[in-house]
């Protein structure tokens, strides 16, 4: 009778595995180094799979139900052993249990930009995260590409294996799908399912996985591609470019800048506001308007020869500002001991220039 009980103790008959963690994604059934005995119960539940291997090779697989092992249903396991007895006799195998329900709430992120090619800003780096959902659909693939011979893979190891590979796929998908940088920023939302179906075919195929989810909940630039989209806005906002110089043209005149650098923008500006004011009106006229006077036609009425403070006035500026440009060459005049004399001809030359 002792000798009946330590060979039924060398024996495996019921194969089955209660997953109870729910951060599982493989399990090896712990045989103890048994032997399977042919007629022997094989119970996998719902949302497993029962993976065989021996000797390095797949044999069969098993979805959710009760199996009896024996030489009928598991063949390619009877090919890889060629057992003399048809499986008459017990046998050795290990026996993975893979997870196939979905798994929710992964999170993933660039470790590093990522480089892409913008249509707008040409080549930009690009910083990326969110979550994703995934589930396995391959058994096999599964085991030889990620979890390897692990007797319990765990999805805190998933996540340290496969980050860096989803974010290589990731990449791959993004310029695959050529979605300007503008667009990326503010579509979120739609960027994940128009991801999915290119990066599920190189997961599938590689991994033996799919993701059912994949959102993007952050996406950056750096900032100087910031400060160029926030540029862009600000002339979104600001209108068409007649409106914003007559804008800037008042900002400066309100601050009072000085220097040859704020003389030369503002000079800038009143030349393009008087051509548009030209364009306009098909030519310039001596017709005055409340609050500001046509600076070419000021110019035009003035005398010949002209001092600093005409010259300013005529165009609608600081003396001091006409001075800064007289004493760094950008307004051509003359100086008679310490007076500037300027001639109509060399305002007209400067607003030409």
């Amino acid at each position: 009778m002792a000798i009946m009980d330590f060979i039924r103790k060398q024996f495996v008959d019921i194969i089955e595995w209660t997953d109870d963690s729910r951060d599982t994604l493989s399990f090896r059934f712990p045989d103890e180094d048994k032997e399977i005995k042919n007629g022997a119960q094989l119970i996998v539940r719902e949302s497993q799979a029962a993976q065989f291997v021996y000797l390095g090779e797949f044999g069969d697989s098993f979805g959710p139900g009760k199996h009896v092992l024996t030489t009928d249903n598991i063949p390619v396991l009877t090919n890889l052993k060629s057992w003399k007895y048809a499986l008459e006799s017990p046998f050795k195998a290990d026996v993975y249990y893979v997870v196939t329900r979905t798994f929710t709430g992964n999170k993933w992120g660039t470790a590093n930009p990522v480089m892409m090619r913008d249509a707008d800003f040409g080549i930009v780096r690009m910083r990326a995260y969110g979550t994703f959902d995934f589930h396995v659909v391959d058994v096999k693939k599964f085991l030889k590409e990620v979890a390897g011979t692990d007797d319990h893979f765990r999805l805190d190891e998933f996540a340290d294996t496969m980050r860096s590979r989803i974010v290589s796929i990731f990449s791959e998908a993004l310029a695959k799908a050529g979605i300007p940088a503008l667009d990326v920023a503010a579509r979120y939302s739609e960027l994940g399912g128009a991801l999915l179906p290119l990066i599920n075919p190189i997961l599938g195929e590689r991994y033996g996985l799919e993701m059912t989810t994949f959102v993007v909940e952050n996406v950056s630039v750096p900032p100087e591609v910031e400060a160029a989209i926030d540029k862009r806005s600000s002339m979104a906002a600001v209108g068409n470019l007649n409106d914003y110089v007559k804008y800037q043209m008042a900002q400066g005149m309100e601050k009072g800048g000085g220097g040859a650098g704020g003389m030369a923008a503002e000079l800038a500006v009143g030349m393009t506001l008087a051509q548009q004011m030209m364009k306009d009106t098909g030519g310039f006229t001596t017709q005055a308007t409340p609050g500001i006077a046509p600076p070419a036609a000021a110019v035009a009425a003035a005398p010949a020869l002209l001092t600093p403070a005409q010259v300013g006035e005529a165009l609608g500026v600081a003396e001091a500002d006409v001075m800064a440009s007289l004493e760094a060459g950008d307004l051509k005049g003359k100086k008679i001991g310490t007076q500037w004399r300027v001639t109509r001809a060399a305002v007209d030359a400067f607003l030409a220039s």
